[in-house]
C-alpha cells in the first residue's frame, strides 16, 4: 500500500491499547510495539524493549520474519541524537518516540496506550495484560514531570516537520499531545490535516530557552545508563528546564 503520509503508530500497555485489535493498521506506515504490546496485534513491525525486559516475554521470531527487535544498542544512539535520556525522560514511551523520530522519520507520530495513568479503580487493570508496574512513576530524576517530557518530544518532532498525536480514548493522560482518532487516519479522509492541528502550536522562544538550558547544563550519558550517574545531576536545575518546556505549551493546554 502507498501511504499518503508517513505515519507511525506506537503502542504501549495501557488498557485501551487493545483498541488496536479492531483497527485497520494498514493506514500506518509502520507500527512500533513497546515491551508486551506485541501481544495486542500481529500487525507490528518493530518491538522496542529495555535491557531488563525478560527474554521469555519476547515474541517468537521466525527466520523469515520481517519484524525487527529494537534493543538498547539500537535506540541509545538515536536517543543521544536528541539530547540523551536525562532530558528526554527515562521511560520507554518517550524512548520509543525518539527512536521512531530518528529511525523512521515520520510526518505523524501517533501514540496509543501510553497515557501513564495508573489510578485504576478496584477490580480494574492498569495494563491491557493485567496489573503492571507503574514504571514511569518511579523515583527517577529524569521523570519529575511526564507532561514536560511529552512537550519536549512534541517540540523536537516539530523541528523535523513531524506532528505528534495521542489516539487514546481515556479521559486522562500525562501526555500533552493533541488528541486524534483512528478515523483521522482513514484513507477516506485527508490525513494531511493532522499536520495542521492548532493544539500543536508551541512557543518557539520557550523551546529555544529550554534547549539552551539543556546545552549549558550538559547532562549527557552516552552509554544511556544515566542512572549510574544520577548522583551528579541537580534535581532543581532539571525541574527548571521542565518548567521551560511546560511554558512552551502553556497556550495549548
Amino acid at each position: 500500500m502507498t501511504h499518503a503520509l508517513n505515519a507511525v503508530l506506537i503502542i504501549g500497555s495501557a488498557p485501551d491499547a487493545i483498541n488496536a485489535k479492531n483497527w485497520d493498521l494498514s493506514v500506518f506506515s509502520s507500527c512500533v510495539a513497546i515491551n508486551n504490546a506485541w501481544q495486542v496485534t500481529d500487525h507490528w513491525d518493530y518491538l522496542i524493549y529495555p535491557e531488563d525486559f525478560p527474554p521469555e516475554r519476547l515474541p517468537p521470531m521466525g527466520s523469515q520474519s520481517t519484524k525487527q527487535l529494537i534493543e538498547a544498542r539500537d535506540f541509545v544512539p538515536q536517543q543521544n541524537r536528541y539530547g540523551g535520556f536525562v532530558y528526554a525522560g527515562g521511560t520507554m514511551a518517550f524512548t520509543a518516540g525518539y527512536w521512531a523520530l530518528g529511525a523512521l522519520k515520520p510526518r505523524v507520530l501517533a501514540f496509543l496506550g501510553c497515557d501513564m495513568v495508573y489510578a485504576a479503580a478496584h477490580g480494574k487493570t492498569t495494563h491491557f495484560y493485567g496489573q503492571g508496574r507503574a514504571d514511569p512513576l518511579r523515583a527517577d530524576i529524569t521523570l519529575q514531570s511526564l507532561e514536560a517530557k511529552s512537550v519536549r518530544l512534541m517540540a523536537l518532532a516539530q523541528s523535523q516537520a513531524c506532528t505528534v498525536v495521542n489516539l487514546s480514548e481515556l479521559p486522562q493522560s500525562r501526555l500533552l499531545f493533541p488528541r486524534a482518532s483512528i478515523t483521522d487516519f482513514s484513507l477516506k479522509q485527508d490525513p494531511l490535516q493532522l499536520l495542521d492541528l492548532p493544539a500543536t502550536q508551541l512557543d518557539s522562544q520557550a523551546i529555544e530557552r529550554a534547549l539552551l538550558a539543556e546545552e549549558k547544563l550538559a547532562y549527557m550519558v552516552p552509554s544511556g545508563r544515566y542512572w549510574e550517574k544520577a548522583h551528579e545531576f541537580d534535581h532543581a536545575k532539571l525541574n527548571d528546564i521542565d518548567s521551560m518546556w511546560l511554558e512552551a505549551a502553556a497556550s495549548t493546554v
